[in-house]
């Protein structure tokens, strides 16, 4: 019976296909898909470990045993055979294998996959004690998974695509609980044509990575994982964030209808490539890519950007079990996006991690689960904390800036003693590596403003950079007291309130008056329902996905600016700017 879900939508377009359950485990596990020669080692890998776990079953078993009848617990025994009979259950083991061989998952991932469908099978039970028994086996999951954590896996980058050998011959939708923004980056090259997540606000990393890959999505989705099942047809709108489950045909055929028609206005934009940006009374706007990797540089000059405005350097800490990238991986990652970019600017933000986008669970401080993450050691603050890994990252940017023109920008600035420090530490990056004999580059300095605090003291910034570069995504959450991967409060998240467009308008106004470049880098610059409003405000410098570029310049080309000056400032002065926005 067909039903559906409600959640934001946060990257456009539709998708249909089957679901695939990233079940939530209390063990982090790794998803990733295996080719098919990799196929009989994964199921070894399972083997091995279920052979250990029995092995220390039946250890205790003897050791129970060896204590005698009075000081055994005969409780204990029964639990232990019950796990026993778990560990060699037809269902599971049979169900694990056929992900590895059907599917291609990794064998970690085919695990927790077959556990939350006989999980749900448990659920249904009407005996309160055979219920009880999905929790035996979600104990016996976790021992495996263990046991699987001693047993090297291959690293997987790029994440084949199981269609390459077959394996895969429908379309196939993520539904999970959460993503982190490593996780997204992991299925970045892979099969999945959508997602679906139950948390999440529309500017959360995740929903980030989502539109960065140009795929339908919906988060804040609540109980959708729970509602789901593995192989179910799902549709994906992602203009709606609306998900619908088990669709009848007439609904299949309508939004197979709308996805074809998606497809065709791409096809149109796509003929704006090689278009100038400029508006009807002859403004040129630059219009930037946003970047997470390397290769994504390929991307962004795919859509006709004229340079990377935002090359977030995090992603290549993240997921590495705390084993941070060197200075020469860091160069040579540089170093592809800057040449990837044929001569065209690249912005590179130092690394900002924190808030949503930890670098692992198991490099997090102890005792920091009661922590907002949002407000503590995150960005500048946790690169001034760990000056050696700071200079290393500053070296590699300046080394990669030999190759092609560079800017060096700063993330979450709020102190002029921040600002001292970074400074200090450019120069003595400068130093070390001139006295090395290292080549490097010149590159313009700029700073990130998305604290309130920043905002209120342009000047100051003018003082020491070159150029600024306004984060919308958190100046907005942070003036408003705002969790953006916040669901519950994710009504609240407002572009527009008269705080967040007066501390936009000001900006702006000084930087054109010091004869400063600034940009807008948050996901405001790609949202076409915001494009008229920056213009009006004086933004000549927008910096966005690369999947969002078209359909802006498509926005610029329509536009004078003359005219949305006048109408930008009544906005401004209004108490409700969003019931202008439509004017």
């Amino acid at each position: 019976m067909s039903f559906s879900v409600h959640g934001l939508a946060v990257s456009r377009g539709i998708a249909i296909g089957r679901a695939v359950i990233v079940a939530s485990s209390r063990i982090d596990v790794a998803h990733y898909f295996v080719q098919t020669e990799q196929v009989e080692g994964e199921i070894e890998r399972l083997r091995h470990a279920r052979n250990e776990v029995a092995a220390e079953i039946l250890k205790v078993q003897q050791s129970l045993h060896d204590l005698g009848p009075s000081d055994a617990h005969p409780e204990l025994t029964a639990l232990l055979d019950v796990h026993l009979m778990l560990l060699q259950d037809e269902q599971l083991t049979g169900g694990v294998k056929h992900w590895i061989v059907e599917r291609h998952y990794n064998a970690e991932w085919a695990l927790t996959t077959q556990l939350e469908v006989i999980a749900r099978q448990f659920d249904e039970m009407e005996d309160p004690y055979l219920r009880e028994r999905k929790a035996d086996l979600e104990q016996v999951v976790e021992r495996i998974l263990r046991a699987m954590r001693g047993v090297s896996s291959p690293v997987v980058s790029g994440h084949p695509h199981p269609g390459q050998d077959n394996a895969v011959d429908v379309p196939l939708v993520l539904i999970a609980h959460d993503l982190s923004p490593a996780d997204m980056l992991q299925f970045k090259q892979s099969v999945f044509a959508g997602f679906v997540t139950d948390v999440g606000g529309k500017t959360s990393h995740t929903a980030i990575v989502a539109r960065s890959m140009d795929i339908p999505a919906v988060v804040g989705a609540r109980s959708a994982s729970q509602l789901i099942e593995q192989d179910d047809w799902v549709i994906i709108d992602g203009d709606a964030g609306v998900v619908v489950i088990d669709p009848s045909p007439i609904l299949l055929a309508e939004y197979g209808f709308k996805q074809r028609q998606g497809e065709v206005e791409r096809e149109r934009l796509s003929r704006l490539k090689n278009t100038p940006a400029v508006t009807l009374d002859g403004q040129k706007i630059e219009l930037l890519a946003n970047i997470e990797q390397p290769e994504d540089a390929v991307g962004a000059l795919k859509t006709g950007a004229v340079g990377v405005g935002l090359f977030r350097s995090e992603f290549l800490f993240m997921g590495r079990n705390g084993k941070l990238p060197d200075e020469e991986e860091q160069y040579q990652a540089y170093k592809r996006a800057v040449e990837g970019m044929q001569g065209l600017p690249v912005t590179i933000r130092t690394v900002d991690v924190g808030a949503d986008k930890p670098l692992d669970r198991v490099a997090q401080r102890a005792g920091e689960d009661h922590l907002n993450p949002a407000l503590g050691l995150r960005a500048i603050r946790w690169s001034l904390a760990d000056p050696a890994m700071f200079l290393a990252q500053l070296r590699a940017i300046l080394r990669s800036a030999a190759h092609g023109p560079v800017n060096l920008l700063v993330p979450m600035l709020a102190h002029a003693s921040e600002i001292r420090q970074t400074l200090a530490l450019i120069n003595r990056a400068r130093e070390q590596l001139e006295a090395a004999g290292v080549r490097q580059g010149a590159v313009k300095l700029g700073a990130m403003i998305e604290v309130p605090a920043a905002a209120l003291t342009i000047p100051l910034f003018l003082k020491h950079f070159d150029f600024l570069s306004i984060g919308t995504n958190d100046l907005i959450q942070y003036t408003l007291a705002i969790d953006r991967a916040d669901e519950a409060v994710s009504h609240l998240y407002d572009p527009v309130h008269p705080a967040v467009l007066h501390l936009l308008a000001n900006t702006i106004t000084q930087c054109h008056a010091q004869g400063k470049g600034v940009s807008v880098c948050g996901e405001m610059a790609g949202d076409v329902a915001m494009t008229r409003l920056l213009l009006g405000l004086g933004l000549r410098s927008f910096s966005m996905h690369p999947s969002q570029i078209l359909a802006v310049k498509q926005q610029i080309l329509r536009c004078d600016t003359t005219r949305l000056q006048t109408w930008a400032q009544t906005v401004l002065a209004a108490e409700d700017p969003a019931a202008l926005m439509t004017d």
